[in-house]
C-alpha cells in the first residue's frame, strides 16, 4: 500500500465516524395557486423561485397550478407561497384512475382539471365488513336458530 493508499484509507476512516449528512431527494410540490393574471402568476413564480432548494419553478394560470421541483420540503414552499396573498393549498388532484369510487359526493369535483378528481380517503372500513359477516351467519342455513328468527 504506497502512501496514496494509506491516505485515502485514513480518509475514509475519519469520515465514516463523523455523523454523515442524508442527501436531500428530489421532491416536486404541486401547489393550487388562485391567480387573475400575468402579474400574479409572475409574482408568484418569482417566490417560489427564491425558496431555497428550488431548482424550476413551472406556473401554469390555466389550470391555478404551480410545480416547484428541486430540493424542498412542501412546508416551506406552502409558507413562501401563502406570503404573496393568494388563496394557496396543496394540489389536491389526482388521476381518477388512482381513487376507488371516483363519483362520489367528496371527489367529484368540476373545476378539477379533465380526467382529475380531488383525493379522498378511502371510506371503507374493517369494521363494516365484520358486520356484514354476523348478519350473513344470522339467516344461514347452517343456523340451528336461524328459523326461529325468520
Amino acid at each position: 500500500m504506497g502512501v496514496q493508499g494509506t491516505l485515502e484509507y485514513f480518509s475514509d476512516l475519519l469520515s465514516s465516524t463523523k455523523k454523515k449528512k442524508k442527501k436531500k431527494q428530489t421532491q416536486t410540490v404541486a401547489l393550487k395557486i388562485r391567480m387573475d393574471c400575468e402579474g400574479c402568476a409572475r409574482k408568484v413564480k418569482h417566490v417560489l423561485s427564491g425558496v431555497k432548494g428550488a431548482k424550476s419553478v413551472e406556473v401554469d394560470m390555466k389550470q391555478q397550478k404551480a410545480t416547484v421541483t428541486g430540493y424542498v420540503e412542501a412546508k416551506k414552499v406552502l409558507k413562501a407561497a401563502q406570503s404573496t396573498k393568494k388563496k394557496v393549498e396543496l394540489w389536491p388532484y389526482v388521476p381518477y384512475t388512482m381513487v376507488a369510487n371516483p363519483y362520489v359526493s367528496q371527489a367529484y369535483d368540476k373545476k378539477a382539471p379533465p380526467n382529475m378528481v380531488r383525493k379522498v380517503a378511502d371510506t371503507s372500513k374493517i369494521s363494516e365488513t365484520t358486520m356484514d359477516d354476523s348478519y350473513m351467519q344470522m339467516f344461514s342455513d347452517e343456523n340451528p336458530n336461524a328459523c326461529s328468527i325468520m
